[in-house]
Order: C-alpha cells, then structure tokens, then sequence
C-alpha cells in the first residue's frame, strides 16, 4: 500500500479482456492493511483475484513461485505491487508473441519518481529476437510476458535463499531457453515506481554482501550453459559492467575498510572466468580499468577511481585525452603512473572517440559538387588535421578520396564541455568533380554515399555526413542532367531518409528523370497559326543549355529538332514548331534530354488545320488519328476545300 490498489486495478482493466485474464495475487505477510485491500478489490473484480496469503518469506521469490503453481494461463506476467501496466500492455504483448511465436516478450518500461530502468532494449520493436543478437539480456528482472509452457518445461522457479538478484537465472535461463524472444518498443507496457518510503527490494536489500551471492551464481550459469565464444562474452559483458559497477559504485564505497578488503578479494574471485583479453574491445576504457584494480585488488586506486566515475556521471565535460602514436588514451586516475604501472590498454578511448560534424553548404553546380562545414573528433585537439571526403558506392564499395581544404574555426567547441576542448581548424571545403573524381576519369553509375575521414595528430574516424546540417542546406533531392564527355547523364544529391546523409545518386538509381517532365498542352501559337506551340513544365535543377527538346520524325528517316524556352522560374518551358517549314509527311514526335524521351501527347480532335502558301501553292497542317493515340500531324500540299479547282493531292 498504498502502490496495490493502481497495480491490481491497472491489471484487471486490461484491454485484453477479463474474460482472457486470472490474477492472482500473493500476499507475502504483509502488515501495512494490504488484507484489507484485496478484500475490497475482490469484490470490485468478482470471480477475477485469486488472493493466497502467506507468511513472510522475507523475498519476492516464495510469492513468485506460489503464484506460478497455481497459474494455468497460456502466458504469465510478473507484476510487482509498487507498479503498475499501461491500459493496453497485454493485449500488445500477447499478440506480439503470437505472431512471431516467440516465449518472452519485454514490454517498454518507464520509470516513474527517478527510478532507473534498462532502456536500451527498447530502441525499436524488434518482433524476434534472442539473448546474443539483442540487449535483451541487459534487463534480467522478471516483469515480462512469459509463454508458461516454456516455464513447466524446464521447471524453472526463482531461487528462495538470495536477498536479491534471485530474478537473474530464472530471466537468463528462460532467455536460453525461449524459442525467441519479442521487444515492444512503441507502447509504455509498464510503469515501475521509486518508493518514497525506500521499499523497494534492490534498495532496501544494501551492502555488497547481497551482491555477492548472486553473481557467482551468474557466472557459474553462464560458465555451465553457454559455451565460450561471442555468445558468452556478449552475456558476460552484463555482468562485467552492470553488476560490478552497481556493486563498488553503490555499496562498497560505503563499507568500512574490512568488509571492503574482503568483498573485493572475493570480486576478483568471481569475475576471473568471465574477463579474458578477448573481451576487451567489447568494454570502455572505464570498465577495463575498473576490473584491472579488481583483479589486482588495488582496493585504494579502486575506490579512487570509483569517485572519480561519479563525476563523470555528475559532470557536463567529457574527460580529456592524451593522443599518443595515433592512440587516444582518457586521463583517468594513475593514466601512465609509474608505480601502479597499469596497462596503457585500459585507458585507450580511441574507438570511442566520437566524431561531430556540421554542414553549412552542399550544392550542386555544374557537374561540381561543393562541400563547406566542419568536423573534428571530440576531445582531440585538431592539429596535424588530415581530414578527407570520402566517395563510398553502396553496392560495390568502390571508394576515392578526394582531398578539402581546412579552414579556421576559431572557438569552435568553447560552448561544450564547460569550454575545456576548443578546435581551431576543424573547417573543410570541397569542390567534387564527378568527371574527375574517379582518379582522373568520371564516376560510374550508383549510389555515392558520402563521408568525411575526420583525422587529426594521427587518429582518424570516418562519419557519414548530412545529419547535422544548418536549415539553409536543403535535404530534398536536386536532380540534373549534366554533360560527361559526349553523354548526358542525370546526377542526384540527395538526403537519405530516416537518418539524413547526403548521397549522390548518379545514374537514376532511386532518383528518375522522366518523371520530371511534363507537357500539359498543345496548340497553334497566338498570333502566328502556323506554329505549333507545346507548353510543358520541367521540374530539373539544371539541364545543358538546348538539350531540352521537341523531336518530330516522319517515320521514313527524316527528322527535325525544336529546342525548349524558358518561359518561368517554376520549370515551365515553351517550344514552337513553325509547321509552315515542314516537308511533307506524318509527323511523330517526343520531349527529349539527351538519351531521355516522353511521347508527345496527341493533338486536340477539334484543332483546326494550319494553312500557308509555299511557292504559290497551298499547304495545310492538321491532326492525324492512329490506333496508338498518340501524336501525329500531317502536312501536306493543297487539297483542302476552299483552295482554287485543280490544287488538290
């Protein structure tokens, strides 16, 4: 109390139905008019509750267990009293493992008064997955979605002689057994509270004694079920990080110096099975050199470096870094001390060095495409600056790198990390062009991703840039036909969608010239009748200079050209075709640029025929019908009625 009341509530309310759902609720000896609740809820919610009560076992493990032997649903849901499900949460969950016919479903959770939850399982929904493949393993309590066959199969039950933790091998072994495993990440599943009164278990449950029971007990589990390799290193990680920094972060600095002596011998104990050199690129540099002082049980640079990661947590500054031999080592505690001679290895951020980047100009010109912004590493001073773009096709990775010029930014950085890292030189220009950019000859045909090699004192990163751009550098796509040699080829800079990056789409991979021109009429030119007058609108960034054409052809060989006018700055064009110069002849036609062609649509039923004199004699233009409906004049010589006796064909 006064917690039940919402958790039971929110459960009997699902949207799932009553009809689908049996609570049954453990009441662990409790004291605080807990009894007197269920009764009324009882009745509130008759023929729903099942109420067991028993002594105080003093752990959620017996009420767990003695709810599990008497639970017959299809799935069970362990539900907490201090928390609460969202209205829709099983419903969600059931169908999500119905549909993928997977054993567990992590539903989201939130935490509510600052309680802290694993949240990095819940990126996206992922409809199966499994414990290697996912962070699934990251949140090991039970307040999950569980198919009960898979419990009665492998007779799992929560262990009744630890204070905490007990969650742990029944989460991991249901998650080694689980044919797959769901996440709901688009839904808030679950509410879980941070006590006022301090109640709950993990907190009321301090010291590192408590710990220590349970962890060997993991590392025993995973030693016995999983085999050495990537799988286990991805579990042990878990424990590597989670477990061991929870217990010197939280509990052990609190602890007077005996029991501190004696827990970290047995730490050390515990974790030798799991760490070996081979994890290593799996951990930060704080984890290693937190194991590193609890394999050697250095327990004084221990609880300094402890103090010294909860300023990191409590500081907006990132720590900062010696640059060494192209290495970027962080400046923890005893960094290269002499005396504790701790291995370079567990300072060594360089792959965790994060790369920020900023576009101010991306355009097309020409066949030229100009680049302008800034990038740097983070924490690294930006001299000896050696940063290039890089030209990376998608589907091939053919790649070329292609030299910018650095340009000043003074303070640039002086707004971050309380001003301690500024980067003076962190600004690029590049003018890319793609019929040199192929090492002297043009680009071929893809899909050119777009990177910057952010280098700096013998580091370098490579970061795909666009995502951060200023509001002025558009992200919708600019196409354009430009001239390579004697070809016309379309070229694209575009921004991919959802994360934001610029690529160069040459060749008419995603994006289509067709598509981008249109005529929307057809007629006799006002004021001179005898010019045919095509309107249309040509949605191009660019184009050469006369390639936007209209074409006609007679079908025995000859063929005439009309080039496209400019008439707007929205795209619209106009071309006249003077008929009066025509030969005569059936007439096809089509909007071309370059290799590019759109029929012409047929002429209007009711245009009326153009007349003109030739020589002295009658000529006439007028709308042909044919059986593909599509665009053809005829032009020919006298014939029509009103001309003088004798000129007709």
């Amino acid at each position: 109390m006064p917690y039940l009341t919402q958790s039971i509530s929110s459960a009997a309310e699902q949207s799932i139905g009553q009809e689908n759902l049996e609570i049954i609720v453990v009441d662990d000896g409790s004291t605080d008019g807990t009894a007197a609740e269920l009764a009324r809820l009882t009745e509130v919610y008759p023929g729903l509750m099942q109420v067991v009560r028993q002594a105080n076992s003093g752990g959620p493990s017996a009420p767990r267990n003695a709810g599990l032997d008497r639970a017959r649903g299809e799935f069970v849901f362990f539900l907490d009293a201090d928390d609460h499900l969202g209205p829709e949460a099983l419903e969600r969950m059931v169908a999500m493992s119905v549909e993928n016919g997977t054993d567990i479903v992590l539903g989201k959770m939130v935490g509510i008064g600052g309680r802290d939850l694993p949240q990095s399982m819940f990126k996206r929904s992922q409809p199966k997955t499994d414990v290697f493949t996912s962070r699934v393993y990251w949140a090991l309590n039970p307040l999950k979605l569980f198919r009960r066959k898979l419990i009665e199969k492998h007779g799992l039950r929560f262990p009744t002689g630890l204070p905490i933790g007990e969650d742990q091998p029944f989460v991991a072994l249901a998650y080694l057994h689980a044919s797959g495993i769901s996440v709901v990440a688009d839904y808030d599943c679950l509410y879980c509270n941070l006590r006022e009164d301090g109640g709950n278990t993990t907190v009321r449950n301090g010291g590192s004694e408590p710990r220590l029971l349970f962890l060997p007990r993991m590392v025993d589990l995973l030693l016995e079920r999983v085999p050495p390799g990537p799988g286990r290193d991805h579990l042990a990680h878990r424990h590597l990080t989670v477990d061991v920094q929870q217990l010197l972060n939280d509990h052990l600095v609190h602890e007077p110096r005996e029991v501190q002596e004696k827990a970290l011998e047995r730490l050390s104990e515990i974790i030798a099975p799991l760490w070996h050199d081979g994890m290593n690129d799996r951990l930060s540099a704080m984890a290693r050199l937190r194991l590193h002082l609890v394999r050697h049980r250095m327990l004084d640079e221990l609880l300094e470096v402890v103090e010294f990661d909860k300023e990191i947590s409590r500081s907006k500054a990132a720590t900062p870094v010696l640059v060494d031999g192209g290495r970027a080592y962080a400046r923890y505690p005893y960094l290269r001390d002499p005396v504790r001679a701790v291995p370079d290895l567990c300072y060594d951020v360089t792959a965790q060095l994060g790369t920020r980047h900023h576009v101010s100009r991306a355009e097309l010109r020409g066949t030229e495409l100009h680049l302008a912004g800034h990038a740097y590493l983070h924490r690294v001073v930006t001299q000896d600056v050696t940063t290039e773009l890089i030209l990376r096709e998608r589907d091939t990775a053919a790649e070329y790198r292609l030299p910018v010029t650095h340009t000043a930014t003074p303070g640039l950085g002086a707004d971050a990390d309380e001003g301690r890292f500024t980067y003076d030189l962190a600004g690029f220009e590049a003018a890319v062009d793609i019929t040199t950019a192929a090492d002297g000859g043009p680009l071929g045909d893809g899909l050119w991703d777009l990177y910057l090699s952010v280098g700096a004192q013998g580091i370098s990163k490579e970061v795909r840039i666009g995502a951060k751009r200023a509001e002025s550098v558009s992200a919708g796509p600019s196409t354009r036909i430009v001239a390579i040699g004697e070809e016309l080829r379309s070229l694209t800079l575009y921004a991919t969608k959802p994360y934001g990056n610029f690529t160069l789409d040459l060749g008419e991979r995603k994006h289509k010239v067709l598509p981008r021109l249109s005529l929307d009429g057809i007629g006799w030119a006002a004021g001179v009748p005898t010019e045919l007058e095509f309107t249309g609108r040509c949605a191009l960034d660019a184009y050469p200079d006369g390639a936007l054409r209209v074409v006609l052809d007679d079908g025995q060989g000859g063929t005439v050209s009309f080039a496209a006018r400019h008439v707007a700055d929205d795209g619209r064009f106009v071309v006249r075709v003077p008929v009066r110069d025509l030969p005569a002849g059936v007439w096809g036609g089509e909007l071309r640029i370059g290799g590019w062609a759109l029929p012409l649509t047929p002429l209007p039923r009711d245009l009326p025929p153009a007349t003109w004199r030739r020589r002295a004699l009658p000529w006439y233009a007028e709308p042909v019908r044919n059986a593909n409906e599509r665009f053809a004049l005829l032009v020919a010589r006298g014939g029509l009625v009103g001309w003088l006796a004798g000129a007709g064909t």
